[in-house]
């Protein structure tokens, strides 16, 4: 009896992936656990293994291709071979093509080398004859970026085996304004996060209504009280304390002070939540990604900063798991890092409440009645006006304010 490969559960309103590649084609032998093939997300990269052992029959949804929970990817037929019945059969035929290699066969199948399935999918649609491809992947296999490279460096690509509307990167006569093929333009198409990513920021500007309040705050205190207890912070815990760890516990504060900003809208009902499961925005290759620390108040400054430290690091390596990224009750993002000064956080839905950080910059200001330099933070925070009236939203950004600029009365706020 064969085994189908289905698209499994993903998590928590996660029903559709993109196919990306397979990393066994048809025909192949598999063992159990073997992953097979690779599935993207809006949120993160899953890899499908094999249930059982045996030999991978079909491949039913090839790379590029959108499917949702519970669809077929392709079929496994146990007991490792094919079946008496099977070798007569067509979809038996590249196996037999391998083991017998008749001269009628052969010129027909030389041409299909080892390529992935991302890669022979690019080759196709910009006409590359993929013989002339050098494969650069393991065993010689033809990667997209080994097409890429052609590409770039081959600019007479022969297409006079493919149509002409598969000839895109080869105009006629010069473009102009109208043309489709400008070679001053590449058009790469959105990853599924990506695309994700865009209908999320769309769905919150055109659902919610936003709005942003501003603040300043002078980081004297917590640069002077980091710099005093860094070194034995860093003995004591393995890890730096940055300014994430005191914005975390600021804003929570902030939120137990106005629990509107900690809730979500349900139809005509205000959830309000009394956990406090805080997202943290990290800059991926992909997109921005949001893990959430769980019950943030409970937490100590030194986990919060190894649990950030931890998140980073999985957004580096693509390691960051559907548990990581679920839920949050409210967002915390730090522009500051790449040197924004001044910007408008868009809401991260269902949430109704995103605190945006910003560089560390010395300004003049006037403390009682006299010009000093300070190194001061402006922060922004959106809000869903539809909850949290702008009195709220302004109180909330000045309590985060007072406790930053007073780090010992977060050690009161618990």
């Amino acid at each position: 009896m064969t085994v189908e490969i289905k698209v499994p559960e993903m998590g928590e309103s996660v029903v559709e992936a993109t196919v990306g590649e397979w990393l066994k084609k048809e025909g192949d032998t598999v063992n159990l656990g073997d992953v097979l093939v690779e599935l993207e997300t809006d949120k993160v990269d899953v890899e499908v293994g094999a249930e059982s052992s045996g030999v991978l029959r079909k491949i039913a949804a090839q790379s590029g291709d959108d499917v949702q929970v519970g669809d077929v990817l392709g079929i496994i037929e146990p007991n490792g071979g094919a079946t008496p019945a099977d070798d007569n059969q067509e979809a038996a035929q590249p196996e037999e093509a391998t083991a017998q290699p008749e001269a009628t066969n052969k010129t027909e199948k030389e041409p299909a080398e080892k390529i992935t399935p991302v890669a022979q999918r690019m080759a196709s649609e910009e006409g590359v004859d993929v013989t002339k491809v050098k494969g650069s992947g393991p065993g010689g296999k033809v990667t997209k970026q080994d097409v890429a490279k052609l590409l770039e460096s081959a600019k007479p690509i022969s297409k006079s085996a493919k149509p002409a509307e598969m000839q895109p990167r080869k105009p006629a006569a010069p473009p102009t304004a109208s043309s489709k093929a400008d070679p001053r333009e590449e058009r790469v198409k959105m990853s599924r996060r990506r695309r994700t990513i865009a209908a999320r920021l769309v769905e919150a500007q055109q659902t919610a209504a936003m709005l942003t309040t501003f603040n300043e705050i002078d980081m004297s205190a917590v640069m002077e009280l980091r710099k005093r207890r860094q070194d034995a912070f860093v003995q004591r815990h393995g890890v730096k304390v940055g300014f994430t760890s005191f914005f975390v516990k600021a804003t929570v504060g902030a939120l137990k002070a106005f629990p509107r900003l900690n809730a979500e809208i349900d139809g005509d009902e205000m959830v309000l939540k009394s956990y406090y499961d805080i997202g943290i925005a990290v800059g991926a290759e992909e997109g921005l990604v949001v893990p959430v620390l769980r019950d943030a108040d409970r937490m100590s400054f030194a986990q919060i900063e190894q649990q950030t430290k931890e998140f980073a690091q999985k957004s580096r390596d693509g390691s960051l798991s559907l548990e990581d990224l679920r839920g949050g009750t409210f967002t915390i993002t730090n522009g500051g890092v790449f040197g924004s000064m001044l910007s408008t956080p868009i809401l991260n839905p269902p949430q109704v409440g995103i605190l945006g950080l910003h560089n560390i910059v010395e300004r003049p200001v006037a403390i009682n009645g006299e010009m000093a330099i300070r190194p001061i933070m402006y922060v922004a925070l959106s809000y869903d006006h539809r909850i949290v009236d702008g009195r709220e939203a302004v109180q909330f950004l000045v309590r985060v304010k007072e406790l930053i600029e007073d780090p010992e009365s977060l050690l009161l706020e618990g």
